[in-house]
Order: C-alpha cells, then structure tokens, then sequence
C-alpha cells in the first residue's frame, strides 16, 4: 500500500525539496497509523497464480518538469496471487517512454509475464515434488487481468499489424503459454483492478477499496 508512494519519493534522494520531505513525514504517519496492521491471508481452495497488471500512461505529466524526458514515462504496477494471496507486488517506471495507453499498457502486460512464467513453472515443479494434488499442469491456472481493450486483444488475438510490428521481439515473448492455455488473459473491471494503487495516487475511498482486496483489511 506505500510501494507507489515510497518508489516516488525515492525518486528524488539526490536532490529533495521540502515537498518532498513532507511526502515523507506523510508516509511515515500512514505507518504510523497503521503500525497494527499487516497482510491477512485468506487463501481461496483453488490453487490458481493470478496477475492484475495495469499501467498509468505519462502519468507524471505536469507533475514534473515539463523539460525532463523522464516526466512522460508510464509506469507500470502489478499483483501476483496465489490461491487468492499476494505474494509479489511491483511499482515501476518503464525503461522506455510508451507511444499511446495502448503501448504502456502491453509493455506492463509483458513485464509481468517475466514474473508470472517463471513462478508458474516453480509451482508446479514444486507441486510434482512435493506430489501435491494440483500438480498436474492442467490444475495449474494462471489468469491475467488487464482492463485495457487494445492491449487485452493483442495479448489473445496475437496478430501482428503494421503499427505493432516493433512489438515482435521485445513484447510478445508470452504469446506461446497463452497459445497453448498456460495463460489465460482476461477482461478486469477497472474498479476491480488490484494493481492500480502501485501506480498513482488515488481517492481515500478507490485506496482502501483496492487496499481491502488486496491485504485484506
């Protein structure tokens, strides 16, 4: 819940302003606040590593210095679950500055398949070891949720057009496992959407809506 804020004011150690340090003190009442609290896990019966992933486009347009290429980066944020549980959580700027919503939110797509596959295939060799009962692949399920159309449809259509063929190499490196059922990318309700508190700052209700979600409480 303070990954966005905290990787935000990390952002300017080498050169802080009293704005910044106020950001600070603030994080550090919301600790503060909360010293009480944690992450409640309540795993669901099904054994299924899921992903909200979501992207915020430029969005620290005319929050920074207009002048500063960085201020037009998107950043990327995402959520994996096991059984219902987060187990990695991930607040990023992109290395590269997206071209519309629709690019910044594939290269997040893709940034979190990096995570999700590798961790996907743990679990299940750790399920074979360990001879657990959803150790068979098909038992497995991996659900990406992305909220945005264009994106959602490149991810499970996979056609390559003229505007997209840069993509090939770099972003479409997950086209396989969904192919094949691995993966499957699905349409999230962006209210629903568990990754967009690691990307910007949002109401105090949409925060302790996603904050309910995700840590239970």
């Amino acid at each position: 819940d303070i990954q966005f804020a905290v990787h935000q004011s990390a952002r300017f150690t080498h050169f802080p302003k009293k704005s910044h340090g106020e950001a600070v003190k603030r994080i550090c009442r919301y600790l503060a606040g909360t010293a009480d609290q944690g992450v409640e896990f309540n795993p669901t019966k099904a054994m299924e590593l899921d992903c909200y992933v979501d992207a915020d486009f430029a969005g620290l347009w005319n929050h920074e210095d207009d002048q500063d290429p960085v201020c037009v980066k998107s950043r990327t944020g995402y959520v994996i679950t096991l059984g219902g549980c987060p187990v990695l959580w991930v607040s990023k700027l992109q290395t590269e500055i997206a071209l519309s919503t629709l690019d910044s939110e594939y290269i997040a797509l893709s940034q979190a398949m990096r995570d999700l596959l590798p961790m996907k295939r743990l679990l299940q060799e750790i399920a074979n070891e360990m001879k657990l009962e959803f150790g068979k692949p098909a038992l497995v399920h991996s659900t990406i949720f992305e909220d945005n159309n264009g994106a959602l449809a490149l991810a499970t259509n996979q056609r390559i057009t003229a505007r997209t063929t840069y993509f090939h190499v770099k972003w479409h490196h997950f086209w396989n496992a969904v192919t094949v059922g691995d993966i499957a990318v699905v349409k999230a309700d962006t209210k629903d959407q568990l990754a967009d508190y690691l990307m910007k700052g949002l109401s105090r209700e949409t925060f302790e809506h996603l904050h309910k979600l995700v840590q239970g409480w």
